[in-house]
């Protein structure tokens, strides 16, 4: 099969988030980089905005909530910095299909590059919170609400320079997640990636506890830079993980 672009075409900018209904394949979300969230009902072949009426367009992450869909979260600010970045303001949510929007905190995130949502209990969320690229923030790391987002509790934090990166659930046990933190700086004349801040965490208990993967568990040795990682659906007992 030849790929193809389907859009949404450049007005929207680069292309940070995406979400597909298990269920129906056809309806497609996509978030971009400076032009809010749009959807598609029938694979692709046409879209909709449905976030242009809020103050912020840069997304950086979209969950869609698999059994209701007509719940959508959205996190603002783009979670990849490069040498121009759009910051956000927090978390959104819809309950009706994305008509509606309500703000849900963390102003000062500024970056969101993951949301996870437990598969059993739509109250509970975990976010990935990169945070701004450009100076010290203590909003950065991993976030949970138990009440479908009127309130959030950081349950991961390393200092204020170092965000949460990437964020992946077990599909057989919610309560195990594997997080990556990273420290960076972007400054007028350079960008720095990695530092001690940045590591690989693991949590088996939804994130009250996190233990620290290292070289003892068979990562590279020094000071890491960014880090992705992947829980492998057909067999979650492997995980990969993109070290920079």
């Amino acid at each position: 099969m030849e790929a193809r672009s389907v859009g949404p075409s450049g007005q929207g900018g680069r292309i940070n988030a995406v979400d597909v209904l298990v269920n129906d394949p056809d309806v497609i979300y996509v978030g971009a980089a400076a032009g809010g969230v749009w959807r598609s009902m029938n694979g692709g072949t046409t879209w909709e905005p449905i976030f242009d009426d809020q103050a912020v367009q840069s997304i950086g992450a979209i969950a869609v909530n698999q059994t209701n869909p007509d719940v959508i979260w959205v996190g603002t600010g783009e979670g990849s910095p490069r040498n121009s970045v759009n910051h956000g303001n927090g978390v959104y949510k819809s309950i009706d299909g994305g008509l509606t929007w309500a703000h849900l905190g963390l102003d000062g995130s500024r970056a969101i590059h993951r949301i996870l949502l437990h598969p059993n209990d739509p109250d509970v969320a975990y976010l990935a919170v990169v945070g701004s690229p450009f100076g010290d923030s203590e909003q950065r790391g991993v976030y949970r609400t138990r009440d479908g987002g009127e309130t959030w509790e950081r349950t991961l934090f390393v200092d204020q320079r170092t965000g949460a990166a990437d964020l992946v659930m077990d599909p057989r046990n919610p309560d195990k997640m594997i997080a990556t933190m990273w420290s960076h700086r972007r400054q007028p004349w350079t960008f720095t990636s990695g530092g001690p801040g940045s590591g690989l965490y693991v949590t088996y208990d939804a994130g009250d506890n996190w233990t620290q993967r290292t070289a003892e568990d068979g990562l590279p040795e020094g000071e890491l830079g960014r880090v992705g990682v992947a829980i492998a659906a057909s067999e979650p007992d492997i995980v990969y993980a993109l070290v920079e």
